[in-house]
């Protein structure tokens, strides 16, 4: 049973190296039709990839370099950017070449159909799944969610408080989870900020009279809204000289339930160039039917509806 993740995860699972290890595991794999990965060593002038086997050479033809590539719906560059790079494959058959050694023709066009047929299709709105980052934009971040098969994620799903850019949160080639947002004529769209806790679930991890790290999101006249958690801000008393994107040390007044509130002095604030971090998850797998970032005894509801 072929297993569907992100390209890479499973290059050095023991299953997939256990395939690539010799002339006789690659050919049983091929006639069991198995969805195997290698690395992607050499794209030619014809736009071929060479792949890395271990055992032997393999050779994914131009057409069969991805979905859509035949039909014109996606250019070249989405198989030219996978050299040195891991790449999901089938094995369409065997090949000796010129110099009289054997090789593999590969299709990873067919192992983007069998992961959309057998995994994405089977998705709905509300599913919790594995993705790694593929690339940023200032309006969103894609993401690779089986065998090569990219979504978008909006930059306004990625967590509550806001950022300027994908790249405050996410760094190219990250493994992240993601919820399935929506499915609109096979176009998927991704989101994430429902797996990293509710209002309540991230104010639990402070107190009053702490003093915490933070970072300086916006500077307003009358304070500035201080990021505790990508899913919790505080509104601190506005200081001389703070920046958008500095650091901060800042003191806890007060926890605000009911007003969804947080109350904060800054004690210090420094440039610091920030790394994205992991993200931490609540939510980590299944499904989601109905997120409520708000807590009970607040008046103002805030919430996400998967249908």
């Amino acid at each position: 049973m072929n297993e569907f993740y992100p390209e890479g995860r499973l290059l050095n699972s023991k299953r997939n190296q256990e395939a690539l290890r010799s002339v006789k595991n690659i050919t049983e794999a091929f006639y069991e039709g198995r969805i195997l990965e290698g690395r992607a060593i050499i794209c030619n002038n014809e736009h071929d990839l060479i792949v890395d086997l271990g055992c032997m050479k393999g050779i994914i033809p131009r057409e069969e370099g991805a979905l859509g590539i035949r039909e014109g719906k996606i250019k070249d560059i989405a198989v030219i950017s996978r050299v040195n790079k891991p790449v999901c494959f089938v094995i369409d058959g065997f090949i000796t070449d010129s110099k009289g050694e054997q090789r593999a023709v590969l299709s990873r066009r067919k192992a983007q159909e069998i992961c959309v047929n057998e995994y994405i299709d089977r998705l709905t709105a509300g599913d919790v799944i594995d993705a790694a980052i593929t690339h940023l934009e200032s309006f969103g971040a894609f993401a690779d969610i089986g065998c090569g098969i990219v979504a978008l994620m909006p930059i306004d799903t990625i967590s509550i408080s806001r950022i300027d850019h994908p790249r405050e949160r996410f760094s190219v080639g990250m493994n992240i989870k993601a919820v399935i947002k929506n499915k609109d004529n096979g176009k998927i769209s991704l989101t994430h900020k429902e797996l990293l806790g509710t209002w309540q679930e991230n104010a639990d991890l402070f107190a009053p009279n702490e003093t915490v790290a933070g970072i300086v999101r916006s500077v307003e006249e009358y304070g500035a809204f201080i990021e505790l958690t990508p899913n919790l801000s505080g509104l601190a008393e506005y200081k001389d000289g703070i920046r958008p994107k500095q650091q901060a040390s800042v003191y806890i007044k007060s926890i605000i339930p009911n007003r969804m509130k947080i109350k904060l002095i800054i004690v210090d604030t420094f440039d610091y160039e920030y790394m994205p971090q992991q993200p931490k998850y609540f939510i980590n797998s299944g499904h989601i039917d109905k997120f409520t970032y708000s807590p009970e005894s607040c008046s103002k509801i805030v919430e996400s509806v998967f249908k």
